[in-house]
């Protein structure tokens, strides 16, 4: 067994980091024969210094990341800082002074992950990245060395704990949007600004490193439709329990059904009961993968919190060091088929749109006209109404979303519709 330690610096020290370090600790021993090293942790660069961060020797810690990851002994930096900056300078920074990189930078990853892997290749270092996409659950790594060599063709999921926990509340309870976050927010589910999570930032930049290992091509976040769930109601969901369904906030990256193309996207959208995802409850967040060879296969568990994420952050510390001990670097980028990213008009689903019309003879055959103009199959409609005001709910067979677009306009102009109260997508069928 080598008997040099490996080094690592750790960059940021918050939820996430303090509880690395911890496991860096706790379980040394363990570590050590798994890697076939010691792995020491050689320095901690954090903002506050003066915070008391138990288990970490004071002289570890400084604010000086830039001379931590220069010091040219450190063989793997941890960046779980987050953002884009400084992240992204310390990252090259490290590959530049001989590290190999672990991080959990979802959003620098999703907006310049080919860089970061370009600049990896260069100096002959891993990048490596499990804790960035849903937590514990073991994700990237399957999709980009367990199914190497098989066909993906589609990843669905719901890889936010704190919308899954909002919308399963909304749903098991009745609540509405607000009343649902505010708990969220008291249990410690959603954070004071809830931004990134409810109008899905967080999910898509998700999913654009999803699409990008699934489908070997370069999928960034402004390649990535994204459409929040604030806007989901009470009535939406009692209209889907009515179909058999739920709602989640999904990801989707798929490719087209002649493979020249992908889409990555992120909305709420109904789903079958009967569906995998529609029985994932509370904070937990799960993948749905299907593939030609392997068919289709479920990854599930926590998808965020300190403990959760360190455990994928030291998976990738130790497939690292590994690396190290045997001069070699794990799998890279692979963007070689280099497919197109689709505009999201021209992903095809079916719909369940809701409408506000005039209780009066002849407007559901306007309705039903205007469907058939733009190309759309109407599968059902419900009905249902009093005092001159009336409600139709009507659900498509699968069409474009540009179609449905265009539908949608061309209804809001008629005088019988007073309003579309709602528009959600039909998935998982």
């Amino acid at each position: 067994m080598r008997t040099r330690p490996l080094k690592v610096a750790l960059l940021g020290c918050g939820v996430v980091g303090s509880e690395v370090a911890r496991i860096m600790t706790t379980h040394a021993d363990d570590l050590t024969a798994r890697i076939g090293a010691p792995v020491e942790l050689a320095g901690v660069a954090v903002r506050r210094p003066d915070r008391v961060r138990e288990g970490i020797a004071p002289e570890l810690v400084t604010t000086d990341a830039t001379a931590l990851v220069k010091r040219g002994d450190i063989d793997v930096v941890v960046e779980v800082i987050g953002g884009i900056e400084p992240a992204r300078t310390l990252i090259t920074t490290a590959f530049e002074h001989g590290a190999s990189v672990v991080s959990a930078n979802k959003a620098l990853l999703a907006q310049d992950g080919a860089a970061l892997h370009a600049a990896a290749e260069e100096h002959g270092r891993d990048l490596y990245y499990e804790a960035a996409v849903a937590g514990a659950i073991p994700l990237i790594r399957p999709l980009r060395e367990s199914l190497a060599g098989d066909k993906i063709n589609r990843v669905m999921g719901i890889v936010n704990g704190t919308t899954n926990f909002i919308l399963d509340k909304m749903d098991s309870t009745g609540a509405g949007y607000q009343e649902a976050l505010d708990e969220a927010t008291a249990l410690g589910y959603a954070e004071a600004d809830p931004t990134a999570d409810v109008e899905g930032f967080d999910a898509a930049a998700k999913a654009a490193i999803l699409a990008a290992i699934a489908f070997h091509t370069r999928v960034r976040l402004d390649d990535v439709h994204r459409e929040g769930m604030t806007e989901v109601t009470a009535a939406d969901f009692a209209s889907a329990k009515e179909m058999g369904c739920t709602i989640k906030l999904l990801a989707i990256c798929e490719r087209a059904e002649d493979g020249g193309s992908v889409t990555a996207r992120v909305h709420p959208a109904m789903i079958p009961l009967s569906h995998p995802l529609a029985s994932v409850r509370g904070a937990y967040n799960a993948v749905f993968v299907e593939s030609d060879a392997a068919g289709q296969l479920m990854f599930y568990g926590p998808g965020a919190g300190g403990s959760p994420t360190a455990s994928a952050v030291l998976g990738d510390i130790v497939a690292v060091c590994r690396n190290r001990i045997g001069g070699a670097t794990g799998p890279g980028e692979s963007a070689y088929a280099a497919l197109p990213v689709s505009p999201m008009g021209d992903v095809v689903t079916r719909y369940h749109i809701s409408l506000d019309v005039a209780d009066k003879p002849g407007v559901l055959a306007q309705v039903a006209t205007v469907f058939a103009e733009h190309g759309v199959s109407i599968d059902t409609v419900r009905q249902s109404g009093k005092d001159g005001e009336a409600s139709l709910v009507v659900v498509t067979h699968r069409a474009s979303d540009a179609a449905l677009t265009g539908t949608v306009e061309a209804l809001r102009k008629l005088d019988t519709v007073r309003g579309v109260a709602s528009i959600m997508r039909v998935e998982g069928e």
